[in-house]
């Protein structure tokens, strides 16, 4: 059962939050926020010397929900791709120290914010290293392995092997760093991060098995010392019923088996650094929607006010979301798309599913929306962008207000 079942049955609750900031909304429980960062901190700090937690800022980066991670895990880092979510972290009171920037393809631009808020700085390729000397050398560097292989749960989401734009590959990664150690780089680390969804254990092994053989390598052959070693994110969630959750316990013990075979002396050995973003805040996180109508044509369509410019994930990668009637869900009567206001036969949140009969004004709640959701949003068919809504127990608060037709114009002067 979905952790938020019992949530999304609490029909007075939902019908306030409703009545209160309006739909669509996206809503973020903080208790279930809580409990998934604390989780994955507690389980690394059973079997890692030293390890390292950067959010991804990616996932979402409204501050308040940045402010409560912070909160919860004082030395978490942030994960940023660019210099507006490096603004979001340090407004959230994220240490940039803590922080690790990844972007690709970047500007001089980019790269000049980046070293001047010190982030880590980690780059994508050695052309990124030559950009960054036109603008200062950091006493620290990383470099993105892509080690030939990886796994997302979809292909736009695999972001290693032959067709990902990301990374520099395994057999050019040595020279990126004698690059990088001859223009007087003194502290180093690598990255990898190569598919995102994965419930899949043995993937990470298998990744983690291949991380520490190149990281093995390049110390051997260039006589560093890696400071951390960051696998990345990619820690999935089940976005169905049948789906099973990682069972982070077996996971990492097996993890850290890897990682202490490559580097047996544990007080020695760099620090494990993760990127979880959907692991974090996805499943915490849902689209409060009501319905705007319903239509028998060849097939039949629940509409409702949340479409593909609301949640973009089911038109882009085809991704699968759960749907809750708001209230006891009922009893299914029927084969059902759900679709959006938006102009573009795509706009389907979900496709063939078996739903109860529903009313004009009906609330139905779409799952795990936190990750990927809000962050993915636009603006089509000139829609103002949803309102944000943080939930404690039975209190509830504005963490971003819906948007407006004259914030979409604001700074066109005419």
């Amino acid at each position: 059962m979905h952790p938020l079942r019992d949530l999304i049955r609490n029909q007075t609750l939902m019908s306030d939050l409703a009545n209160s900031y309006g739909t669509p909304s996206y809503v973020y429980d903080q208790t279930r926020l809580n409990h998934n960062l604390s989780k994955l901190n507690s389980i690394l700090k059973t079997y890692f010397e030293k390890y390292h937690i950067c959010y991804a800022v990616k996932a979402n980066s409204n501050p308040n929900l940045l402010k409560i991670m912070r909160s919860t895990l004082p030395d978490m880092g942030g994960d940023c791709s660019s210099p507006g979510e490096i603004y979001a972290a340090q407004r959230s009171g994220i240490k940039l120290r803590n922080c690790i920037y990844t972007g690709n393809y970047e500007s001089i631009s980019d790269l000049s914010s980046a070293l001047k808020q010190k982030c880590y700085i980690n780059l994508d390729d050695v052309t990124s290293f030559n950009r960054l000397l036109q603008v200062g050398l950091p006493e620290h560097i990383s470099f993105r392995l892509n080690p030939g292989f990886g796994k997302g749960t979809f292909s736009q989401i695999t972001t290693a092997g032959e067709n990902a734009k990301f990374g520099i590959p395994a057999e050019k990664i040595v020279s990126a760093y004698r690059k990088a150690q001859d223009a007087g780089v003194i502290r180093f680390g690598l990255q990898c991060m190569a598919g995102s969804g994965n419930l899949d254990e043995n993937y990470f092994i298998e990744l983690l098995t291949a991380i520490t053989h190149y990281t093995n390598q390049i110390e051997s052959e260039l006589n560093i010392q890696f400071e951390f070693i960051s696998m990345g994110g990619g820690l999935g969630i089940p976005y169905h019923d049948e789906e099973i959750s990682l069972n982070y316990d077996r996971l990492f013990s097996r993890l850290s088996q890897v990682f202490y075979k490559a580097y047996p002396e544990k007080t020695k050995a760099p620090a494990l650094w993760v990127e979880p973003g959907k692991s974090i805040i996805g499943d915490a996180g849902f689209i409060l929607a009501s319905v705007t109508g319903t239509k028998s044509s060849y097939k039949n369509f629940i509409g409702i006010d949340a479409g593909m410019e609301t949640l973009m994930r089911p038109a882009l990668y085809g991704a699968f979301h759960r749907i809750y009637k708001v209230g006891e869900h009922g009893i299914n009567a029927g084969t059902v798309d759900f679709t959006g206001p938006i102009c573009e036969n795509t706009d389907r949140i979900a496709v063939g599913r078996e739903f109860p009969d529903v009313n004009e004004g009906d609330l139905v709640a779409i799952m795990d929306t936190g990750a990927y959701g809000y962050a993915m949003s636009h603006n089509f068919n000139t829609r103002p962008r949803a309102a944000e809504v943080l939930l404690d127990g039975d209190t509830h608060r504005l963490i971003r207000r819906r948007e407006t037709v004259e914030d979409i114009f604001m700074g066109c002067d005419v």
